[in-house]
């Protein structure tokens, strides 16, 4: 600090004795001729005052320097930070879409499991229905078919038992009937009752059409009755309902 003193003193010293000497010039006085002292002082102080100055550019250049490294080094880091941020930016945009495409994906994906799912329910729910139609049909046609045998072999019961006996070769083409129409015993028994009544009505209607029964009709009657197994009580009630309807017709 002291030496900086002096050297800010002799450099004042300078420059009044270099006013001094300007203002001699101007007054057309001659100079004094300074000392040998004076002298050496006098450069000593233009040297330090050089040096000085020199240091004072060196240090504003350093300092000029320094900023300028500063304001670099500041403009790098945004300049980094800038890159870093676009970078970051660009990464999370394109996380983004990824996200956002595996989104669309996945919701797709689902999209075509649920309709691939809603076609096989479809598919599964007409199959089933068309699995009922033709369980129907198929009934319908076993009911059908069943009906027709059944009146099939009604018929040729009938044309059996016209004449109130079988033979043994009736039994056995109604045998084969029965297996060949799918008709078991207890459908037999029913349906040969059923026409066995319906063949003797048909004869008690021939009996009484002229409203007399002769004694061939009641010869005839009664072997029926006997082959069928019509009990007194069923052929009365069943006479008594053949009169009445010849009767009405009347």
């Amino acid at each position: 600090m002291a030496e900086l003193d002096e050297q800010r003193r002799r450099v004042e010293e300078l420059k009044r004795k270099i006013l001094e000497q300007k203002k001699a010039a101007a007054s057309g006085a001659p100079s004094p001729a300074p000392s040998v002292d004076e002298q050496a002082r006098e450069r000593e102080a233009q040297r330090k005052a050089a040096e000085e100055e020199a240091r004072k550019k060196a240090a504003a250049e350093e300092e000029a320097k320094r900023r300028a490294d500063e304001e670099a080094r500041k403009k790098a880091e945004i300049e980094a930070k800038r890159e870093a941020d676009e970078e970051a930016r660009k990464l999370t945009e394109i996380e983004s879409r990824k996200k956002a495409a595996e989104e669309e994906t996945r919701r797709k994906a689902e999209a075509e499991v649920s309709a691939r799912k809603k076609a096989e329910e479809e598919a599964h729910r007409r199959q089933a229905e068309q699995k009922k139609a033709d369980a129907a049909v198929v009934a319908q046609a076993k009911q059908a078919a069943a009906v027709v045998s059944i009146q099939a072999y009604a018929q040729a019961l009938k044309q059996a038992w016209i004449d109130g006996q079988l033979s043994a070769d009736e039994r056995t083409l109604l045998a084969t009937l029965r297996r060949t129409l799918g008709i078991g015993e207890a459908e037999h028994d029913g349906l040969e009752q059923e026409v066995q009544l319906e063949i003797y009505l048909e004869a008690l209607v021939d009996a009484w059409r002229d409203g007399a029964i002769t004694t061939d009709d009641s010869e005839r009657l009664e072997r029926l009755r006997d082959q069928f197994k019509i009990s007194a009580d069923e052929h009365l009630r069943l006479e008594k309902q053949v009169r009445q309807d010849i009767l009405r017709q009347k």
